[in-house]
Order: structure tokens, then C-alpha cells, then sequence
């Protein structure tokens, strides 16, 4: 059960669905090699895909792909591979898809598809009735093999780093848990009170145990998860699915890379601060009294579901503090992402964050910049003893990242309104300087050159950093 982030990832579908458009933009999103398939047999042959089926008609060519196919498909570095429209016909094929690749379908409507391509040379688009027959009998097939379907490079993008966003996610949760191995679910009472009932229902014999874990930053405790350590009786064969918040799929996550040396596991973030940031991308840790987040690993899950569809279960006060994230997301990217309808803003912003972390997934470069304000913005909780709600802490924090960027600063007020925090600066200060981000006893920080040019590792004067944090705590 090899996370997404080792795999390939596949892209599939009938002729004229653009698979090769879309494969180049994809692979420069996650910056892996792309590579198109009809193009690597004619580069191996010396011969066009049209002389190959003239030559030796379909049955050798089917030869020829398959073992193309496999030799990309058994390469180890992950890469992005446009396969031809007849690939999936192919039995040894879609058996190294399974194993070794994560397969997106790029959907093409029949009567577009023959207006891209129909009568324009290639073998099996020289007759309409016949073209569409074909077509009529591969969707099935596309539909069986696929994991995943993208209409757009974000959803591709999703699907490499094996993040599905939509309506009724939580239902379909057993299908990303291959052999139908043991589950244990894990949650929150709240949460596991509102949605445990269709969790469970959706795991069904797959599900072996249920554990709860304190809400917010109590799951977050070494008490919490050596309780949750003890009470596992998973195999090393099982698998754990986190519900709940940011702060379950933090706590449970590490659970999961730790107990017997680490169990996949499935991420099913709830709360908008976890759909659109705390719940994606691998990251997991707990909390010490001295800094947020400062025990941890980086576990990719298996399978992230997320389900825009929870959200409306949410008290208004939960939705501002994950629009905090989404601030932070679309200043990085340069987009007004707070303005799109919520599922759309979900989507992009978990797009945007997944491409950044599958082409720096450890956090030794550019993933560095998704900390934006979150340096200010731990110091801030640890100080408050995490009764400072993580979305509040985020906002406060983003105000002094673009004040030190030199940035105007209107979009956060406008949007997040923050407020300043009741906190010790001192005990602040003491918590700042403990950040996992900080080098040789210095705070890296990020800033902005401009919205959308993040600038990271930035070392500032002690005391410029200090009236930076002076100024987001209450006087």
C-alpha cells in the first residue's frame, strides 16, 4: 500500500481528451519528469504510430506499448505518464498501473473528441461510426481502472498526491483501503458524534476498533496519544483513519507513523482549517509546553478525503478561523482565493498546497514558505497555552508577516479581522525563539516579495522581529 508520493502518476482516456496538454503542465506543477507515451515508441521505433499500425496493424503495436509502458511504469523516480487511448486494453498495463501508479481519467466528450482528431491521420480516427463505437466500448474500462478523474490540472494535481475532494467523500471511504485490511477509526467525540455513524457504515468488515482522542490541542499531548499507542491493536497490516479537525490528523497521523514503525493511514480532515491546510501534505506532530508542533514526522497518508459537504456542520467561528489558511494560501499564490464559493476554494487551495509539497515533501526548500505568519502565530498559542484558537494565532501572525514584508496589510484586516492576543510577550518571545524554523538560535521567517513571491529563511534584527510580535499582543 505505497503512499501517492512514490508512485506515478497515470493519465488516461480517449483520443482527443488532451491527455499530453495537460501531462506537461501537471509535471511542471509537481516537477517530475513528463512523459508521453506514443512519443517514447515512436522515439524507440524511428517510425510514426500510423506506420506501426500500417506496418503491423494493432495487435503489434499493443506489443510494442506494453512494453514501453512497462518500462516507464517500473522506472523509480515518479513521473508523469500520458498513456495512448487504447493502453487500458492491455492487461499487462493495467496491472503495472495498479501497482506502480496513481491513474487519473482525463474525461473528453465522444463529439469533441472526433472534432479535435477525427480524420486527421490517426488509425482509429478515420471513421466516425467506428470512432465512436470505440469510444462507447473503452469508457467502462477507463472508468474501472481509474482512481481518480481530472478535469483540470488541479484535479491531477490532487490525485498525485492522492487527495479526493468531493460530495460525500466519507461514504466511499473503504474504497482506498486495498484487501479490506483492519481498520481502526479514529476521532474526536464531537466529530466522531456528527459523522462516525457514516464512517463507520462506510468501512463496514473492514472496521476492527474505534478510539476517540480529545478535542483541539488536548489530541495534541504526549498523554493523548500514549493513550491512543496503548489501546492499538492493529497489525502491522492495518490502517488507521483519522476524522476530525487539524489537530485529530496531526495527533493521529503520528500515531500512525510511529506505532510499530509506522502504519498507513487515511486523512479525513473536517474542519476547514484541515481541508484546506492542517490535513494535507504528510506533515503530523504533537505539541510540547515549550512550541507548537515541535515532535513529529513527516508520514504521507494513503488516501486523503476531503468533503466539502462536512463543512456545513461547522459553527460560523470554525469557518473564519480556516478562512485564516486561505488567506495565507492565496497571498502565496497570488490569487484572491477567499473569494471563490466554498468548494472551489477548497479545491484550490488543497491543489495549490499538495503541488508544493510532493516537489518538497520534508520541507528542505520552497515548502518552507506554506509558514507564512505561522512562526508569530505558534509563539502566540504556546504562550496562550494553546487556548489561542490556531485560525486567530494564523491571522495575528499574517498581519506581521506583511508588515515586515512591507506590504499593505488590508486583506487580512478586511477578511480575518484580528484581534490582539492576551498573552505574556515575554513567555511569546521565549516560545518564538523554540520554533521548529529557527537556525543557530535565529527565527526564519517568511515574508513576501510580493503576493505570490514568497521569500524564505529571512533573518531579521532581534529587535525588529520583537516589535513585530509586541505589536499583535494586547497592551
Amino acid at each position: 500500500m505505497a503512499a501517492p508520493l512514490e508512485r506515478h502518476l497515470a493519465l488516461i482516456g480517449f483520443m482527443g481528451a488532451g491527455k499530453s496538454r495537460l501531462g506537461v503542465e501537471v509535471a511542471q506543477r509537481l516537477g517530475r519528469p513528463f512523459v508521453d507515451l506514443d512519443r517514447e515508441i515512436e522515439s524507440a521505433s524511428g517510425r510514426t504510430i500510423r506506420d506501426l499500425f500500417v506496418a503491423g496493424g494493432e495487435p503489434a503495436f499493443r506489443v510494442l506499448e506494453g512494453e514501453a509502458a512497462r518500462r516507464e511504469l517500473r522506472r523509480a523516480e515518479p513521473a508523469v505518464i500520458a498513456l495512448g487511448g487504447g493502453a487500458v486494453e492491455t492487461e499487462s498495463i493495467v496491472h503495472d498501473l495498479k501497482a506502480r501508479a496513481v491513474t487519473a481519467l482525463v474525461e473528453v466528450d465522444v463529439g469533441e473528441a472526433w472534432r479535435r482528431v477525427g480524420g486527421r491521420g490517426r488509425p482509429l480516427a478515420a471513421d466516425e461510426a467506428s470512432f465512436r463505437a470505440l469510444y462507447q466500448r473503452r469508457a467502462p474500462v477507463y472508468r474501472e481502472v481509474a482512481d481518480a478523474v481530472a478535469a483540470d490540472a488541479d484535479d491531477a494535481v490532487l490525485a498525485a498526491g492522492g487527495v479526493e475532494v468531493g460530495l460525500g467523500g466519507i461514504e466511499r471511504l473503504a474504497s482506498g483501503l486495498h484487501g479490506g485490511r483492519p481498520t481502526a477509526l479514529v476521532a474526536d467525540a464531537h466529530v466522531a458524534g456528527i459523522h462516525g455513524a457514516v464512517a463507520q457504515l462506510a468501512l463496514g468488515a473492514a472496521l476492527a476498533e474505534t478510539h476517540e482522542l480529545p478535542a483541539g490541542e488536548e489530541a495534541k499531548t504526549l498523554e493523548a496519544v500514549e493513550r491512543l499507542w496503548r489501546a492499538l491493536r492493529l497489525p502491522r497490516g492495518g490502517a488507521l483513519v483519522a476524522l476530525g479537525g487539524g489537530s485529530v490528523t496531526d495527533a493521529a497521523g503520528f500515531v500512525a507513523a510511529t506505532y510499530l514503525r509506522g502504519i498507513p493511514w487515511v486523512s479525513v480532515p473536517t474542519t476547514l482549517v484541515g481541508q484546506v491546510d492542517a490535513g494535507i501534505g504528510g506533515k503530523t506532530a504533537i505539541d510540547l509546553p515549550e512550541g507548537k508542533n515541535l515532535i513529529g514526522a513527516f508520514h504521507w497518508p494513503v488516501r486523503t478525503v476531503i468533503d466539502p459537504e462536512v463543512l456545513a456542520t461547522l459553527p460560523p467561528e470554525e469557518v473564519s478561523e480556516g478562512m485564516a489558511e486561505v488567506v495565507k494560501t492565496g497571498l502565496l499564490a497570488g490569487e484572491s482565493l477567499w473569494e471563490l464559493p466554498e468548494p472551489e476554494l477548497v479545491r484550490r487551495c488543497a491543489a495549490y498546497k499538495i503541488a508544493i509539497c510532493i516537489r518538497d515533501p520534508h520541507e528542505h526548500g520552497e515548502r518552507k514558505a506554506l509558514n507564512l505568519g505561522h512562526t508569530f502565530a505558534h509563539a502566540l498559542e504556546a504562550a496562550s497555552d494553546y487556548r489561542l484558537r490556531h485560525g486567530e494565532a494564523v491571522a495575528l501572525g499574517l498581519l506581521a508577516a506583511l508588515r515586515l514584508s512591507g506590504l499593505p496589510t488590508d486583506v487580512v484586516e478586511e477578511v480575518l479581522s484580528p484581534r490582539p492576543a492576551r498573552v505574556d510577550a515575554e513567555r511569546a518571545w521565549a516560545a518564538l525563539g523554540r520554533d521548529k524554523k529557527t537556525a543557530n538560535g535565529r527565527p526564519q521567517l517568511v515574508l513576501l516579495e510580493r503576493p505570490g513571491v514568497p521569500r524564505i529563511e529571512v533573518e531579521l534584527p532581534e529587535a525588529e522581529i520583537r516589535a513585530a510580535l509586541g505589536s499583535l499582543i494586547q497592551g
